[in-house]
């Protein structure tokens, strides 16, 4: 529901208010996501430590039946995100969610097993903290991704010493100032830039040009550039 929510965010129109729209939405409900499930794994480890230091006896046929149930509909769930989770953070979240239920609900079925033919009670703990530290280790990327993207980090998959590069290459360029890059939603990477031409603007034929190249190397798809024959603001960092 966060996911499918952020993305329905996502599409609303911008107005005055919002002229972006309600895009960060989407990278939010992937932030919010991650976060739920390494406090859901912390919980499930703490419980689990306290399960090993005063082991409880478990009805293995009824964690076997229920979990069997969890695992076929988080399986599901978590197919109906694979597609676009390679190049969406907010799809990508949801499907890291369904599929670590998926997970713990498999490994539940085992430690069920295990339980019902082997009395091994001390096995369902145990199977609980293996559960949690792989979600961990899989949840942290999508954590550390979100948070960086929250506060306008450049997306991974951009490199911004080559984007500089890319529009100093361009015709008439001299010099590249006012650089940034972030991410507006989940799917969509924004970009402004100051290009400094002693020779005049650009036609549209450059800035189009330009454009494309910035979309089909990057995946940069709103481009703002401002071109000016000497700068007269002063120049970021960036």
């Amino acid at each position: 529901m966060l996911a499918w929510s952020g993305a329905l965010a996502g599409r609303l129109r911008p107005d005055l208010r919002h002229t972006y729209g309600w895009k960060r939405a989407s990278i939010l409900a992937a932030f919010v996501n991650a976060l739920l499930l390494l406090v859901a794994m912390g919980a499930l480890a703490w419980e689990a430590l306290g399960r090993l230091q005063q082991p409880a006896s478990v009805e293995g046929t009824t964690i076997i039946a229920v979990a069997a149930v969890g695992i076929v509909v988080n399986t599901a769930t978590a197919l109906l995100f694979m597609r676009g989770r390679e190049r969406d953070l907010n799809i990508r979240g949801a499907f890291l969610h369904m599929a670590a239920d998926a997970l713990v609900s498999a490994g539940v079925v085992v430690a069920g097993l295990l339980v019902l033919y082997l009395g091994w009670h001390w096995i369902d703990p145990v199977a609980s903290l293996l559960i949690a530290g792989v979600i961990v280790w899989g949840t942290w990327s999508l954590f550390r991704q979100s948070l960086h993207l929250m506060f306008d980090g450049v997306p991974e998959h951009v490199d911004l010493r080559e984007v500089r590069a890319l529009l100093e290459s361009l015709p008439g360029v001299a010099g590249v100032h006012d650089l940034h890059v972030w991410a507006m939603g989940t799917s969509e990477v924004a970009l402004t830039a100051h290009l400094e031409m002693p020779g005049g603007p650009g036609d549209d034929d450059f800035l189009r040009d330009a454009t494309e190249r910035l979309h089909e190397r990057f995946e940069i798809s709103h481009v703002t550039l401002q071109v000016v024959r000497v700068p007269f603001c002063v120049p970021c960092a960036a």
